[in-house]
């Protein structure tokens, strides 16, 4: 009768032969496996350990030469490669991007610089080169937004944009466009739509991390725009205590804000001036003086583009 010492010396016996043979089978068969393992500065013993791995990576390698793009993806984490590497005689396995992955990172950098709060998915990605220059209406629009483009990096201040017309002539996309673009150059932007900003602030309002969190990151960021003013319901506390006060931090900073509304300047203080406590014409004035110290206002007629 055998003793135990022999049993479990034949059982790794038996399992190192089957690891052997498993690894020199797949080295005889696959180039791309036998180039990887050469590169490995590591023992066959180590090596054997990790065949199945290997040849994973190899599949994977075979998937990334017939790739034409990252949607077209077929290995487990998308855009990435699992790859080994010797770490003192030891083999690591990492995921490795590839060359496509590199080049979405690269190009979607600039979101760490973008905060937008809920905005549609086409003002996040909205760009300067997709912008319409087909409308003469758009023309005195276009021309402010270059100028600003132009000077911003050396000024990082100035007066923004108050930019009123018609609904769905797109003006939160060109407005997006320019601080998406900006934002590339590395300047923090935030894009709220303000009457639901309001909102959350309000349900936030005992939750007071969340709320000065989200309340000073809007007051303090280099590049704002407030989308939609004047579409909220006006209370005393939206206007003097939320607005006013971002307003009036951001014109003793020079902080370059930006408005979109389907009402003028005009009709906005009309609108501010009648809160739930009644009507309050010297407050919302307050608020408007702030507005155009902020803000040169441009009124744009265009085609409805959401037709």
């Amino acid at each position: 009768m055998k003793s135990t010492k022999e049993i479990l010396n034949n059982k790794y016996y038996a399992n190192n032969y089957r690891l052997e043979k498993s690894f020199d089978e797949a080295y005889e068969q696959s180039d791309t496996f036998k180039k990887i393992v050469s590169s490995l500065k590591c023992s066959k013993e180590e090596l054997m350990k990790y065949t199945s791995k290997l040849e994973d990576t190899c599949k994977q390698l075979d998937n990334c030469q017939n790739c034409k793009n990252i949607l077209e993806c077929k290995n487990e984490l998308e855009g990435h490669i699992c790859y080994p590497e010797e770490n003192q005689g030891h083999i690591i396995f990492n995921y490795i991007p590839c060359k496509y992955k590199k080049a979405l990172d690269k190009k979607n950098a600039y979101l760490k610089n973008v905060y937008v709060y809920d905005m549609p998915r086409q003002i996040k990605e909205a760009s300067m080169k997709n912008i319409y220059t087909d409308d003469p209406n758009r023309f005195e629009v276009i021309k402010k937004i270059k100028k600003i483009l132009d000077t911003y990096d050396s000024k990082k201040s100035g007066k923004g944009l108050y930019l009123t017309g018609n609904f769905g002539c797109g003006k939160t996309y060109l407005l997006a466009a320019m601080l998406n673009e900006l934002a590339k150059r590395g300047h923090k932007i935030a894009i709220i739509y303000y009457p639901e900003f309001l909102r959350s602030l309000k349900s936030n309002f005992n939750v007071e991390e969340e709320y000065n969190n989200l309340f000073n990151y809007i007051k303090t960021v280099d590049l704002l725009l407030l989308d939609d003013i004047g579409a909220e319901n006006t209370t005393a506390w939206a206007r003097d205590e939320i607005l006013g006060t971002i307003l009036q931090y951001r014109m003793e900073e020079g902080l370059m804000t930006f408005f979109t509304s389907n009402l003028t300047i005009s009709e906005l203080e009309e609108h501010l001036s009648n809160s739930t406590k009644g009507v309050d014409k010297l407050k919302a004035r307050r608020i408007v003086e702030r507005i155009k110290q902020l803000s040169e206002e441009i009124i744009m007629i265009s085609d409805n583009k959401r037709k």
